[in-house]
């Protein structure tokens, strides 16, 4: 399939050390409500069943929203609550297993930090590819960031969309501006403001402005 690459626009990934005195089901109704236009849950310790359960109840939510709901890394998982797809890095399955376990009508995001792996990528399956981390990002530490010159070259050497990811915030979004990317997908400045439902409809003001010509 071909990933409608209007749902990149304001793209929010799940952090639970966010919560604070609210539910993960709560946050993500507060961003679904502020406009976000795609959904990814991330989580990298829970219990498989609570995960489970957590993804299915996430995924009802997502699906009221009519916001394409994915699940990050874990692919079996993702198959077993009927995700609408999974994102997955460098370093988890090859992209074309993913591909064969989810069938063909499932959304597959690919994270790319060069053109040779942003063209693998797509040429092996992927729907989308993500892109970064185009800032510093607390969220990753570990994680490299990607010059906006790569970025351009990437946007231009592949034909599925792509979607910067790391360290944006509404201070730097417009930065992101002429290098063709279709979105931003962001996590601590969503899910950390404080405010979610009205930061999302910030930043999609911003993102829109962002893709202006």
């Amino acid at each position: 399939m071909r990933f409608d690459k209007k749902a990149l626009l304001v793209y929010a990934i799940t952090d639970r050390s966010w919560l604070g005195q609210q539910t993960l089901e709560e946050q993500v109704e507060e961003a679904l409500q502020g406009g976000t236009t795609c959904l990814q849950l991330r989580e990298k310790d829970l219990e498989e069943e609570l995960f489970l359960e957590e993804a299915i109840n996430i995924k009802a939510l997502c699906k009221e929203y009519n916001v394409p709901f994915l699940i990050n890394d874990n692919v079996e998982l993702a198959v077993s609550c009927d995700a609408d797809g999974v994102h997955v890095g460098q370093n988890d399955l090859p992209v074309e297993k993913v591909r064969e376990m989810i069938g063909p009508e499932k959304i597959l995001g690919v994270s790319a930090q060069t053109v040779a792996q942003a063209i693998d990528a797509e040429k092996k399956g992927a729907d989308y590819l993500g892109v970064g981390a185009v800032f510093a990002t607390s969220t990753k530490a570990d994680a490299d960031t990607v010059d906006r010159e790569t970025v351009k070259e990437i946007c231009k050497s592949v034909s599925i969309p792509v979607v910067a990811i790391g360290g944006i915030t509404k201070q730097n979004i417009l930065e992101l501006k002429g290098t063709g990317i279709d979105g931003v997908s962001i996590i601590s400045a969503i899910f950390g403001s404080g405010r979610i439902k009205e930061t999302c409809e910030e930043f999609v003001v911003l993102a829109k402005e962002m893709m202006e010509a």
